[in-house]
């Protein structure tokens, strides 16, 4: 039997996604809890009668059996996202992206919680020559990163049982606009880029990477928790728009930004291609992406025209590694 999915608990939910996730599922009309370290500023998500703001710690064990209690389902966003910002702290990152994940599992089954939603990453697959990589090919991270994401999916199928439906999505990189920006990931960098410097600069260019627009990221989402659990129970979804060389996202960074951007190519040791294989959330789920990533461009350019994102080359909250190292998370 389905059950009716009415409250929604979100670790990471003041983050990036987030901050387009939770307006979104306010305004149709679900209760949603979020807990967030809050070190980008909470004003990312406006007070609503239906939202209740936790400033704290996915490690905290005694927060979260206080906080998840009464939750239908929780989407777990929060980490220390990408290569990067990991490697600035490894101790730091294995703590909230692999160590706190099985105790924040356990208490969500104990809870009561029956859909518990895992945001891992494409990157899992590591390099893969085949064309078309599916969610059957093994996994071969090559980064802690990685690698603590493919553990964390590992230890989340261990929970699946008939009260309580694990999913994990493998998202593509996110690209446009949020109210909690980062400028640190391959479109939204090509775009600040151009048009504050009117050059961009490419490191190699026919590497392939998968993109997503943000908004299409929250529709998958929306589809997750609301598609009957016998089509996702203990299910795995990549979720992309397109593989792209990055010579052609900086082409379309071009074309919006203007003619006059000077793209400079130069060669590069890292020749890593990734490429995912979006079809079984399409085919199970109903699921196609709808935004290209140029209109990931065009809302870049209009929050740098309106003066959404003030000080955009230099202003640490765009930028993972810069705040983390600024506060000195532990």
């Amino acid at each position: 039997m389905n059950y009716k999915i009415e409250s929604i608990y979100i670790t990471g939910g003041a983050g990036y996604v987030g901050a387009r996730l939770v307006p979104r599922l306010l305004s149709e009309g679900y209760q949603v809890t979020v807990l967030d370290l809050m070190i980008y500023g909470d004003a990312v998500l406006e007070p609503h009668p239906k939202l209740k703001l936790i400033q704290g710690d996915i490690r905290d064990q005694q927060l979260l059996q206080k906080t998840i209690s009464g939750h239908d389902a929780v989407i777990h966003l929060a980490c220390i996202s990408n290569d990067p910002s990991f490697e600035l702290n490894p101790k730091l990152g294995k703590s909230i992206n692999l160590d706190a994940f099985e105790p924040l599992v356990k208490i969500s089954r104990q809870s009561g919680v029956q859909r518990f939603i895992y945001a891992s990453s494409s990157s899992v697959y590591g390099i893969k020559e085949e064309l078309n990589v599916y969610e059957e090919m093994p996994l071969e991270p090559l980064t802690d990163y990685s690698k603590f994401k493919a553990e964390c999916e590992q230890i989340l199928s261990r929970y699946q049982t008939s009260d309580f439906t694990t999913i994990t999505i493998r998202p593509a990189t996110v690209c446009g606009y949020s109210k909690r920006q980062r400028l640190d990931v391959v479109v939204n960098i090509l775009s600040n880029l151009a048009f504050h410097k009117r050059e961009i600069t490419v490191f190699g260019g026919e590497q392939l990477r998968p993109n997503i627009h943000i908004e299409d990221m929250v529709e998958a989402y929306l589809v997750l928790l609301n598609a009957p659990k016998e089509k996702v129970a203990g299910e795995i979804f990549n979720a992309g728009y397109e593989n792209q060389p990055v010579r052609e996202l900086a082409e379309i960074v071009r074309q919006v930004m203007g003619d006059d951007i000077n793209v400079v190519q130069t060669p590069t040791d890292d020749n890593r291609s990734y490429h995912i294989s979006s079809k079984k959330i399409a085919q199970k789920l109903g699921f196609i992406p709808q935004h290209s990533i140029r209109e990931a461009v065009e809302d870049m350019k209009e929050a740098f025209e309106s003066g959404l994102l003030p000080d955009s080359l230099t202003n640490e909250r765009y930028f993972n590694i810069k705040r983390m190292q600024s506060i000195n998370l532990q």
